[in-house]
């Protein structure tokens, strides 16, 4: 036994001794003989520290801790394995939705440093703009992530991950693929994170909730034979569509680019003046995005539709609109981007729903069920523009 109390003593030395920037091995309270897992007898030595005054309380009660509930596996995103091996207290994440979820799950308080991203498109989770920034989503700054020491660094997709994992190496940091992009893999995504951060406690009120909404909706348009023929165009990219439009498509929709999949391997596709008149769609959808936008459709700092408004004049105005079915019909909406992923994906699929149909869903008000995801579940005020016209 003395030489285990020789040898946490000396751990716990000389992890605090060592920078975090230089510690290439992750160093976890309790762990005197390196394999990152605290057994009994490692547990044993540590209350004898404890008993001999050379531990504190709430350290041997965090050594008891991480011998009880780690190590962790996660499946991120990328399907990979993710081994945790102590809690996690310092998070940053690349990925702009991911802070979303973080939010929900009442760990915001363990993000270490944030991108300037999240702070224009996140300002309303409270604290966010307080947090040290470590540049835009796409240009990150890795001295200022090193900086910050985060345990867990969180990726939207696997693109980079070599180059990010050699770039934090030397932190010992785990890299994390959540992207929080995809309705159909936001549960296990959400799982996931809750199981990394120990933060199970809403994830099935939540989830109950948000599937609540979804089920309904599906239940009352699956079994529609004319679904509405809907055109998708992002706010800042003329003629660009998503080939497969989640928050349409659940929301009882016919996404007519969806047969383009057939002849493009691509996510989204540009397309022609003439290829949309010929698809003449019933319905055009306008994600806006307060990040790529050139000009603010949406967003918690807007307290006007005006530039909504102009926006649907000047794309109903374009040459040979006028003959669409979506135009002559008044059924060009705006929706904020946000809405379409992360924990808030159920919020545009309500939108949607209820522009689609709105004699089904007559009943159905997404600006309420926007207002209730805000304050019952992000603990934030519920201000803004978030779709254009209203949906309720």
């Amino acid at each position: 036994m003395k030489w285990q109390v020789f040898a946490l003593v000396l751990a716990l030395f000389v992890s605090s001794a060592i920078a975090p920037a230089f510690a290439k091995e992750i160093e976890v309270p309790g762990d005197s003989n390196g394999d990152k897992i605290v057994s009994a007898d490692e547990v044993a030595a540590a209350e004898k520290l404890a008993n001999d005054g050379k531990l504190s309380t709430d350290e041997l009660q965090e050594i008891k801790h991480i011998h009880e509930k780690y190590p962790i596996n996660i499946t991120d995103s990328a399907d990979r394995t993710v081994t945790i091996y102590k809690p996690v207290e310092r998070i940053i994440s690349q990925g702009t939705y991911a802070h979303e979820a973080i939010c929900l799950l009442n760990a915001q308080d363990r993000l270490s440093a944030v991108t300037n991203t999240a702070q224009r498109v996140y300002g309303f989770i409270p604290g966010i703009k307080e947090k040290p920034q470590v540049g835009e989503y796409r240009e990150i700054d890795y001295e200022k992530v090193i900086e910050n020491r985060p345990d867990v660094y969180i990726i939207g997709s696997n693109t980079t991950l070599p180059d990010v994992e050699k770039k934090l190496e030397p932190l010992g940091t785990a890299v994390v693929v959540l992207g929080f992009s995809k309705m159909n893999m936001f549960e296990k995504e959400f799982r996931a994170l809750a199981r990394l951060l120990e933060e199970d406690e809403k994830v099935e009120e939540y989830l109950g909730w948000r599937e609540g909404y979804l089920k309904m909706i599906q239940e009352k348009t699956e079994y529609i034979s004319q679904k509405p023929r809907v055109y998708v165009e992002y706010s800042d990219l003329p003629w660009k569509t998503p080939i497969n439009s989640e928050v349409t498509t659940m929301a009882g929709g016919f996404n007519i680019a969806s047969p383009l999949s057939k002849t493009t391997t691509t996510s989204s596709v540009e397309v022609s003046p003439e290829w949309v008149m010929t698809q003449n769609p019933e319905v055009i959808v306008i994600p806006a995005f307060l990040d790529y936008a050139p000009t603010d459709l949406t967003g918690y700092h807007l307290n006007s539709t005006d530039n909504a408004e102009k926006f649907i004049a000047d794309m109903s105005n374009r040459t040979g609109w006028a003959d669409i079915d979506a135009v002559k019909d008044s059924r060009v909406y705006v929706l904020d981007g946000e809405t379409g992923a992360s924990c808030r994906g159920v919020v545009g699929v309500c939108y949607c729903a209820k522009w689609f149909y709105p004699e089904i869903f007559k009943d159905l008000n997404p600006d309420e069920i926007n207002r209730e995801y805000f304050e019952k579940w992000l603990g934030a005020s519920y201000e803004g523009i978030w779709a254009y016209p209203p949906a309720s």
